[in-house]
């Protein structure tokens, strides 16, 4: 009998008194060792628990670490190296020869950064006892799994598979001309030409690459602004520094069709209210967004509910509507953020110990890797518009900031929207340096519960960026100091 890959642990346990293979028995089964997955795996551990992961991989850390989060983090940090050689340590005296680049090199090096921290997880595995069992999983009823031929069977059950691209029709993905993200992270020379349909989080941070790797990058989005899940503010002033940048937006504009020529991809382009037109490409990266991976996992047979996108259906504690199956990440409801699957995972496991851990979902913040990064947690000025909440408005920009102009990076804002009547927070967005870092003071007070007046009043290290926050914090009330 064959038997499921793994990476420590026993098999299966032998009864002597009935010479059967037992099923391996667990209190709690993982499916899927992507972020959500795997710290999930690993509370539950640290907890007490006999724990087992299952992923058809063969490596840990499911899409972020291998083809998603972290090579696209790494290959940004590249092309940001070699954007500043070219162009911004000019400005800071210092003078370097003709710069090239060394595509193999930066993508050798982006593969040894996902090998590294996959390697880690595998390491957190056997630290925290955690068994890796590698291959399809069926669930096959409640407390059983069906696996390599094999049974596991589990107390409960975590599906934490993630998701997919999705498809564009009339565009079959072929990873070399037609790519999802997955093919974009690994092109093997500079296209001269990307397009890029879509205008969200990873079209616009893989364009980024390319465009500052010497692509011509065109943006191709179906609605009216870019990043239409953050605020409107903050996606315009994103827009206008990309475009500086000189990547291309052709906005409310459907992609019709296309078709692969011998030197170029040609797509069909309707601009809402205009005339159709032609775009060529070297490459075209399909980045429309992504769905709930959740095939072969028997949902249908089991009569697990899910929704019209594919979406798992579960309660405040994660349940299933079958007793004993849990769901978590980009199965379910909610953003498909790694971190927001992560705090998904440690509360599924702790709930599951008796604790009553709770997920927070307005500060879950969000993360644009451009440069500048854009950054927000909370509710936009849209959202409090359409729900009739007065709220007051701070706003300080990096130009007026002393570390910011010391580095020479001075593009973008920090806005904070505060509850007209309590002062509290109730949401930030900003564009700026290290947004997606300074983003953790603001998830941290929407947590607690912060007023401005509090972010204000907090002491902050001159010179710092933060200091930004806190200056758009006093703006609330109209008591900026330093505009």
């Amino acid at each position: 009998m064959s038997r499921p890959l793994r990476a420590g642990g026993p098999q299966s346990r032998f009864c002597s008194r009935c010479e059967l293979i037992m099923p391996e028995r667990y209190d709690v089964v993982v499916i899927g060792a992507g972020p959500g997955g795997y710290v999930a795996a690993i509370r539950a551990a640290q907890l007490g628990m006999r724990v087992a992961c299952i992923d058809k991989r063969d490596r840990l850390g499911g899409t972020c670490l291998n083809i998603g989060c972290i090579p696209s983090k790494a290959l940004l940090q590249s092309s940001e190296k070699f954007a500043a050689a070219g162009k911004a340590l000019a400005e800071h005296g210092v003078r370097v020869g003709e710069v090239g680049i060394d595509l193999a090199q930066m993508m050798a090096r982006k593969d040894k950064v996902v090998d590294s921290l996959t390697r880690g997880v595998e390491f957190l595995f056997r630290k925290n006892k955690v068994d890796w069992l590698k291959g399809q999983a069926r669930i096959a009823a409640p407390g059983q799994i069906a696996l390599g031929g094999e049974a596991v069977e589990a107390g409960a059950i975590v599906i934490a598979t993630g998701s997919e691209s999705i498809a564009l029709p009339g565009l079959a993905i072929d990873e070399e001309r037609i790519v999802s993200s997955t093919g974009a992270l690994a092109l093997p020379r500079v296209p001269e030409r990307l397009a890029v349909i879509g205008g969200g989080y990873i079209g616009l941070e893989l364009g980024s690459v390319w465009a500052r790797l010497g692509a011509k990058v065109t943006v191709i989005e179906y609605l009216d602004r870019i990043v239409p899940g953050m605020d409107r503010e903050l996606g315009s002033a994103l827009q206008r520094l990309l475009t500086r940048s000189g990547i291309v937006f052709k906005l409310a504009t459907k992609v019709a069709g296309g078709t692969l020529g011998n030197d170029a991809v040609n797509l069909r382009l309707e601009p809402a209210g205009g005339a159709g037109e032609n775009l060529a490409a070297d490459v075209v990266l399909v980045a429309v967004g992504r769905r709930p991976f959740t095939d072969g996992l028997g949902l249908d047979e089991l009569g697990v509910a899910r929704d019209a996108a594919g979406r798992i259906g579960v309660n405040q504690d994660f349940v299933t509507n079958i007793a004993g199956i849990y769901a978590i990440g980009d199965a379910i409801r909610g953003p498909m953020l790694a971190h927001k699957a992560e705090e998904e995972g440690i509360a599924v496991v702790e709930r599951l110990a008796g604790q009553k851990t709770e997920v927070r979902y307005d500060a879950i913040p969000s993360v644009v890797y451009t440069w500048p990064e854009a950054a927000a947690v909370g509710r936009s000025e849209e959202e409090l518009k359409a729900a009739g909440v007065e709220y007051r408005v701070g706003k300080f920009p990096f130009s007026a900031n002393p570390r910011a102009r010391a580095n020479a990076e001075t593009d973008g804002f920090v806005k904070i929207l505060a509850d007209a009547a309590t002062d509290r927070v109730l949401g930030v967005h900003m564009i700026g340096p290290d947004a997606g870092t300074l983003i953790a003071e603001a998830a941290l007070a929407i947590e607690f519960g912060a007023s401005a007046e509090d972010i204000a009043r907090t002491c902050h290290a001159h010179p710092t960026l933060n200091e930004a926050v806190k200056e758009a914090a006093f703006a609330v009330a109209g008591r900026a100091i330093h505009i």
